[in-house]
């Protein structure tokens, strides 16, 4: 049974940081897609940051890069999302996931098998 769980969001002013984290049970962040997602009141759920085995690289979306990063630790089961200089427009829900074809890991949030339960980011 793989298990996602998400921990580190909260409140913080403009301009400072959060780490995310998300800790896989019967899953190991080495295979086929693994990102982050957000979604803010009214808005529809869009990609932050994600990365496949498939590939080298790790895509951000265009209002995040520069500023997040994902990374995972030596034994891939943990995920995180280092998010500096927050805006305001950064407030939302913030999702971890996992699973997929890894394909299209950033654009495509159908594929992923797995997801976290979810961690609220607020700037103010």
């Amino acid at each position: 049974h793989v298990q996602l769980v998400e921990s580190g969001g909260g409140s913080v002013q403009t301009g400072g940081s959060l780490r995310l984290s998300c800790a896989a049970s019967g899953y190991t962040y080495s295979s086929t897609c693994m990102g982050w997602f957000r979604q803010a009141p009214g808005a529809e759920r869009e990609g932050v940051a994600a990365a496949s085995f498939r590939l080298p690289t790790t895509n951000y979306a265009a209002s995040v890069k520069g500023r997040f990063t994902l990374s995972t630790d030596y034994t891939k089961t943990t995920m995180y999302l280092q998010m500096n200089n927050l805006k305001p427009e950064d407030t939302a829900s913030y999702y971890c996931a996992a699973g997929g074809s890894g394909f299209n890991c950033l654009t495509s949030a159908r594929q992923y098998n797995y997801w976290g339960q979810g961690t609220q980011v607020t700037v103010s």
